[in-house]
């Protein structure tokens, strides 16, 4: 039996470059954790998706992950179970990682032509915003799914327990 087609999404960062230049534009870049797949991320996804031609999903690595300050046992899932997961959905189009705290580097690097974050983000205070506008990009905030959040979701299934 062949691998899924959907791996062929997941790319090292250093293939990502040459990757995006064959996608059909606008390309739309964000980036998470995406740490245990909820609804809130799945819309957010498709939202992010259906402002360009193709979107592309920057991973935090774990060690980026675990100096965001969520818990010391986050993400639950490593970084390539995560991507798996990522590029199995229809509305992402590529999957690599960053390692640095924010991707203001990989978007220096890959330079998409939209930038977008979920709705609990000011996008005026991010340097990501910055950067691409400084090269003709925009960037925008798709409106936050309430009530759909990982932190809360593992706090309920640790209280379950």
């Amino acid at each position: 039996m062949s691998a899924p087609a959907f791996l062929a999404k997941i790319v090292a960062r250093a293939e990502a470059p040459a990757r995006l230049a064959a996608l059909p534009g606008p390309v739309v870049f964000t980036n998470g954790v995406f740490d245990v797949l909820h609804r809130g991320h799945v819309t957010y996804l498709a939202q992010a998706r259906a402002v360009g031609g193709s979107l592309v999903v920057a991973l935090n690595t774990d060690a980026s992950a675990r100096r965001l300050g969520k818990g010391p046992d986050r993400p639950l899932n490593n970084e390539h179970d995560r991507a798996i997961v990522i590029a199995a959905l229809e509305s992402v189009s590529l999957v690599t990682w960053f390692d640095e705290d924010t991707p203001v580097e990989l978007l220096s690097e890959l330079r998409p032509q939209v930038y977008v974050k979920g709705g609990d983000y000011d996008m005026r205070k991010l340097a990501e915003t910055s950067l691409v506008e400084s090269y003709g990009g925009r960037a925008l905030a798709i409106p936050f799914v309430d009530g759909y959040s990982t932190t809360n979701l593992v706090r309920r299934i640790k209280s379950a327990g």
